[in-house]
């Protein structure tokens, strides 16, 4: 039993997990599970953004200090929230028992073109000068994140719905999501792989980030990793059957303490 920590990427919060945490929370026989906001999202959204990963790293540790929540943790974290994972375990990584990265990059191993896809450039530059509350924001977003962006269906409507409402109510201002934007483009990895067992799940369908950008990181630190055939980057929203199976079998087959990436391996 453990306290897991998820992280969200680029101007999501808590809310955009949308009921994984509670079925993760089944799956792995968690004691807690605990969403913290980074700054500039969610009940976050009026303070600035970090343009440092390692600001976001510090400011998670402060907030699980605050609620009474004591090391050691699991993390599972997407994207920039990955990011942020990494860097926890490089800098303190006497703290975590395991670290779950999705569909994440970084500047040492992967070129810009791969860890941010051209064609994501089309979509997120007229946002630019949309309004930040625009409902054209959330229907970027999913289109960029997931296979439902063009669906129409009750499903996909009420997602929109729901997402829509969300940045409403605490909106990302532009001057926010270009912080974190520049955060994530300036993070680069260590150079070799943290203490801390770690499992990379990846996308081959990620619109919005190249799968290569997780395969580099395996190859490079010899991490087990798995890649979804058909999902996009929202991978726990798009398919948590299969992200939930791989986490347990990561752990079942000892992604634990004492299992750091130290030879190159597959789950499927």
């Amino acid at each position: 039993m453990s306290t897991w920590v998820l992280l969200r990427g680029l101007t999501r919060d808590a809310r955009h997990w949308d009921g994984f945490g509670e079925r993760l929370q089944a799956a792995v026989g968690a004691t807690r599970m605990v969403m913290p906001d980074l700054a500039g999202n969610g009940l976050r959204w009026r303070e600035a953004s970090s343009t440092r990963v390692e600001a976001y790293v510090d400011a998670v540790r402060a907030q699980l200090s605050q609620a009474g929540l004591a090391p050691p943790y699991r993390v599972f974290a997407l994207s920039l929230g990955a990011m942020v994972a990494l860097s926890w375990a490089e800098r303190h990584g006497d703290e975590l028992l395991g670290a779950v990265l999705v569909n994440t990059s970084v500047r040492s191993l992967s070129p810009l073109h791969h860890r941010l896809r051209p064609g994501a450039w089309a979509t997120l530059l007229p946002l630019a000068f949309a309004p930040p509350a625009s409902a054209r924001w959330e229907q970027a977003v999913l289109r960029l994140t997931t296979r439902h962006g063009d669906a129409d269906d009750d499903a996909t409507r009420a997602l929109l719905t729901r997402w829509t409402a969300w940045r409403l109510a605490r909106p990302v201002s532009r001057a926010n999501a270009l912080r974190q934007l520049l955060a994530a483009a300036r993070f680069s990895a260590p150079r070799q792989a943290p203490a801390v067992p770690l499992l990379l799940l990846a996308s081959r369908q990620d619109r919005l980030v190249d799968s290569r950008c997780s395969a580099r990181l395996a190859a490079a630190w010899g991490c087990p990793s798995a890649w979804h055939p058909s999902a996009g980057h929202d991978l726990p929203l798009e398919d948590a059957d299969w992200t939930l199976a791989q986490v347990r079998r990561w752990l079942a087959e000892g992604g634990n303490v004492g299992k750091e990436c130290t030879a190159s391996r597959r789950v499927w």
